[in-house]
């Protein structure tokens, strides 16, 4: 449901992170198979490379090409750290969690032919002392945006099925200085700020200490959040005060029942509605992530769940079919249930039915999210959901619009090198900022 935009939001801000990382000694070469086509003919004495489950395939097809010309591959990424046993049969070394700490030394080793099969940081990173990206290793007019920035480290929750979940995952839940924060900020030479941060209140304290010295710079801004942010009215205030303009909230379903079946023990559906109209009453849209297939879930939950956006006139909804990532806790649990379906990684992208549900059959499920996905964005209820606050109206258009229903037109002009100059357009209309 999601178009070649997509992949064009933003530079790899992993790979960014790793170029600024290497020592100046070294050059540095950043592929993005997003934009372009790689060169593959090429002879770099190490290649690095991200992994996510549903392009794992594609990663070992270019590890296998460098690795027959005698060249040291390694993996990193969040489904190389969940899954570290399977990805050493495709390439010479894979670096688990975090490469702030370890990077270096992987370097060194390498240099000195000593490269060792796992790498993976004893200690927690201190972000005081992660550099800020370079943004120069990539072409950024490729891109919508480039103004992407976390705050923070990992989420203090561990639903079931996410790679939180994972037994990789150990490091607490930590924040960036206020100052390095807001020194990249400035970097960027925009007014417009995409955190995108798992949490961005994991720290309560530490969000209204940080909301407080962007208070009156005149930026708008946009972040993912947990639920429980119901139970900080004040804050939310203090956001828009501040220039929040959107948050992107993991509602994931409006049943209590599946809600406490993955562990999210942050979310009480009996409180959604009233979180929804408080952040619209302050004029911050809502962009709702609902996830369909938990057992509790029957064929009606896509109509029940459309009726209820509808209703509660959600500007923007990314809907996800419940996928057990390998790693996960999810994923251990129907495997050992026996009802992992499909084990093709490519299908491990929420948006394909890989694992049997409870309550309805694999088709039904599949064809239900197809469906929500259709009626969500129809020209019926994308005119039914306009928000009432007339402020929000043109943002809101432009994504329904542009970005989901004719959002193929719009990858067509963006493939022709005109993502730049769309997001500007955008930020303009929507805000009028450059």
């Amino acid at each position: 449901m999601d178009s070649t935009y997509k992949r064009l939001l933003s530079p790899p801000l992993s790979l960014v992170t790793i170029a600024t990382l290497t020592p100046k000694e070294h050059i540095v070469w950043i592929e993005d198979e997003n934009i372009g086509k790689i060169e593959l003919t090429d002879n770099p004495d190490l290649v690095g490379i991200t992994v996510n489950v549903d392009t794992s395939e594609r990663a070992f097809e270019i590890a296998k090409n460098y690795r027959e010309k005698g060249i040291k591959v390694v993996f990193g990424g969040i489904h190389a750290s969940a899954n570290p046993d399977l990805m050493l049969q495709n390439c010479d070394s894979v670096v688990i969690g975090e490469a702030e700490g370890i990077w270096g030394n992987l370097l060194n080793d390498f240099a000195k032919s000593q490269l060792n099969s796992i790498y993976q940081n004893d200690e927690t990173t201190d972000l005081r002392n992660v550099p800020l990206p370079d943004w120069s290793f990539v072409n950024c007019r490729k891109y919508l945006y480039h103004n992407v920035i976390v705050t923070s480290r990992g989420c203090p929750f561990k639903c079931n099925f996410c790679y939180n979940s994972s037994d990789y995952v150990s490091n607490p839940f930590r924040n960036r200085p206020v100052e390095e924060v807001l020194k990249e900020i400035e970097n960027f030479g925009t007014k417009q700020i995409l955190f995108i941060d798992d949490n961005f209140i994991g720290n309560i304290e530490w969000t209204k200490q940080f909301i407080q010295t962007i208070k009156n710079k005149g930026f708008s801004w946009h972040a993912a959040v947990s639920a429980n942010i119901f139970y900080h009215r004040d804050l939310i205030r203090e956001f828009a005060k501040s220039g929040c303009k959107s948050l992107f909230i993991g509602f994931e379903t409006i049943n209590e029942n599946s809600i406490l079946s993955v562990d999210k023990k942050q979310n009480k559906v009996k409180d959604y509605e009233a979180l929804i109209a408080f952040l619209h009453e302050n004029g911050i849209m809502v962009n709702a992530s609902m996830v369909f297939g938990f057992d509790y879930d029957e064929p009606s939950v896509f109509e029940h769940t459309l009726n209820w956006l509808v209703k509660n006139k959600i500007e923007t909804m990314t809907a996800h079919i419940l996928t057990p990532y390998p790693g996960t806790v999810l994923y251990k649990q129907l495997l050992s249930e026996n009802r992992i379906i499909d084990f093709k990684p490519n299908k491990y992208n929420t948006s394909n039915v890989v694992f049997q549900p409870q309550k309805m059959t694999a088709e039904e499920l599949r064809n239900g999210y197809l469906w929500i996905y259709r009626e969500f964005y129809s020209l019926k209820n994308i005119i039914k959901r306009r928000p009432v606050n007339k402020a929000l109206r043109m943002p809101y258009f432009l994504f329904n619009f542009a970005y989901r229903k004719y959002g193929r037109v719009t990858s067509f002009f963006g493939k022709l090198g005109f993502m730049t100059k769309i997001g500007q357009i955008a930020r303009k209309i929507s805000y009028g900022i450059e």
